[in-house]
């Protein structure tokens, strides 16, 4: 049975780029709305036990609309959780890391073309969806998927950071103005750490992100009263 993630900081931690209600509604209402969509239906298609990834690959692979839909946008859900840190709600986060500002310069010339290619993306996406920052075979990119589909299901691509485009993603705090909100996501709340991390995974130099188990939830929470806005992480 999946869990619905806890967020890795408090509700009001990305204020003021994105409110608590909105982190409120958006957590504990749809995000936790499609975990418990997808249990129920992998467990009437003989899935239990399979992780979450499986899961989402066997329900596209078979034409399973309805579980490849609840499954992929709880997955979804758990990545744009920790593509965002408190450390920059409000001002500018830590820039990206060398390694990673060498990829971006080398596919898009610099951090301000890549925002700008961002925006544009998912500023001009009709509909429901994401916009992914991704790399493969040809150095990064940036795409936008539709509704509920999911770099899951795209070879060759693995995922750096991902934006909702979804209503619910910002509608309370940004109304129709889709574009607001991916600037100030990408200027004030993106985790480049967290893009950093997954543009090594993707290298072969530690694990790339995964849909969290029970435990992995339990450390999570655990960790979260600790990192409010304008603290430190960890230390490794």
């Amino acid at each position: 049975m999946f869990i619905l993630p806890k967020l890795p900081y408090a509700y009001a931690a990305l204020e003021p780029t994105l409110s608590a209600e909105t982190l409120h509604t958006h957590h504990d209402k749809h995000h936790r709305a499609y975990v418990e969509k997808t249990n129920e239906l992998a467990r009437q298609a003989g899935l239990d036990g399979r992780t979450l990834e499986e899961v989402v690959r066997e329900a596209h692979s078979k034409g399973a609309a309805k579980l490849f839909h609840n499954a992929a946008q709880a997955w979804n859900h758990a990545f744009f959780w920790p593509c965002m840190t408190p450390r920059g709600a409000g001002r500018r986060p830590a820039p990206p890391s060398a390694a990673l500002k060498a990829a971006i310069e080398r596919s898009f010339g610099g951090l301000s073309a890549l925002n700008d290619a961002f925006v544009t993306e998912g500023a001009e996406h009709f509909g429901s969806g994401w916009v992914w920052l991704v790399t493969g075979s040809q150095g990064l990119s940036v795409i936008s998927t539709h509704d509920a589909d999911s770099t899951l299901i795209r070879d060759g691509l693995f995922p750096l950071l991902v934006c909702d485009l979804w209503e619910h993603a910002y509608y309370l705090d940004y109304k129709n103005d889709r574009k607001t909100f991916l600037e100030r996501w990408l200027d004030e709340a993106v985790d480049w750490d967290f893009a950093d991390r997954q543009l090594a995974a993707s290298n072969g130099h530690g694990d790339g992100f995964r849909y969290p188990d029970s435990a992995a939830n339990e450390d999570a929470g655990a960790r979260k009263g600790a990192r409010r806005l304008g603290d430190q992480p960890p230390p490794a």
